[in-house]
C-alpha cells in the first residue's frame, strides 16, 4: 500500500505498510542510482581568492541536469571521454560573481554561487560530467530517503478543552472550540511528551511515512524507482553468484 500524502517538483511524502527491512533496503539504494556530476575540471585561469582545488569541489557539487550517457568506465572510447559518456561544460567569468548558470543551461539551479571575482580578476576552466553513484562521492546522489513510522493522536475528552497543549506543540495541535490534531504525519513526539497532560495518546499505526528529497537531477518519484531497480539488480546479481 502506498498513499500519497504531499508531493512537489523536489519533495515527496507518502505512507506505506512496507517492511522496514526492504524500506531500509530502498533507502540504502538511493547510493546505487546513475546520476550525472562533474567528475573532472580543467582549469586555465583562476585569479580568484580560492585554490585551484576548492574551485574545482565547488563545481563537482553543482547539480547538472540527468542525460541518458553510457558509464565512462564501460564506454566504447575507453575511457578517453567522448560524448556517449562526457558532458562537457565551459565557464569563462570576469569581474563578477561567478554562479552555476555560468556553466550553461546543463546546470538544475542558475544561482549557486561559485566565487566572488573583483577587478580585473577571472576564472576560466572546463568542466567534464560523468555518470557515477553516490556511493563513491556525495556528488552523484540523487537526493535522500528518510522515513518514521507513523502515528495518529488520539484526544480523549478530557483533553478536548486543554487549549495550553496548542502553545507547547503548535505544528501538532490546534484549537476550535475543542482541541484537533493536525499534521500527523510530520508528527515525531511520543508518549513522553504529554506526561504532564492527560487524554493525549501517541498510537504507532504501523505504517511508515516516507519522504524523499531529490536535489534536482530527478524527480522524487523517480528517485524511488530507481532505487527499488538498482536493489533488484543487486539481489539478481547476488542470486547468481551463489548459484
Amino acid at each position: 500500500m502506498i498513499k500519497q500524502i504531499q508531493k512537489s517538483d523536489s519533495k515527496m511524502m507518502f505512507e506505506t505498510d512496507l517492511n522496514i527491512s526492504l524500506a531500509n533496503a530502498i533507502r540504502r539504494s538511493v547510493n546505487e542510482v546513475p546520476i550525472l556530476a562533474v567528475d573532472e575540471v580543467d582549469i586555465y585561469r583562476n585569479d580568484s581568492a580560492l585554490y585551484d582545488e576548492i574551485i574545482a569541489h565547488r563545481v563537482g557539487l553543482v547539480p547538472i541536469k540527468q542525460e541518458k550517457l553510457s558509464e565512462f568506465s564501460k564506454c566504447s572510447c575507453k575511457e578517453k571521454g567522448c560524448s556517449k559518456c562526457t558532458v562537457e561544460l565551459k565557464l569563462n567569468v570576469e569581474g563578477r560573481e561567478v554562479i552555476s548558470g555560468d556553466l550553461g543551461k546543463e546546470s538544475v539551479y542558475e544561482e549557486i554561487p561559485l566565487v566572488l571575482l573583483g577587478g580585473e580578476q577571472g576564472l576560466e576552466l572546463v568542466a567534464k560530467a560523468r555518470l557515477g553513484k553516490g556511493k563513491d562521492h556525495a556528488k552523484f546522489s540523487p537526493g535522500i530517503i528518510f522515513y518514521r513510522e507513523g502515528v495518529k493522536i488520539i484526544i480523549a475528552k478530557e483533553a478536548e478543552k486543554n487549549e495550553e497543549i496548542t502553545k507547547t506543540f503548535p505544528a501538532f495541535f490546534e484549537f476550535d472550540e475543542k482541541l484537533k490534531s493536525k499534521d500527523e504525519f510530520n508528527c515525531d513526539l511520543d508518549q513522553a511528551d504529554f506526561e504532564n497532560y492527560k487524554g493525549i495518546e501517541i498510537k504507532p499505526t504501523g505504517n511508515l511515512i516516507f519522504n524523499i528529497e531529490s536535489w534536482g537531477q530527478i524527480k522524487p518519484e523517480e528517485i524511488f524507482l530507481e532505487a527499488i531497480k538498482a536493489l533488484e539488480k543487486n539481489l539478481s546479481d547476488l542470486s547468481k553468484s551463489l548459484d
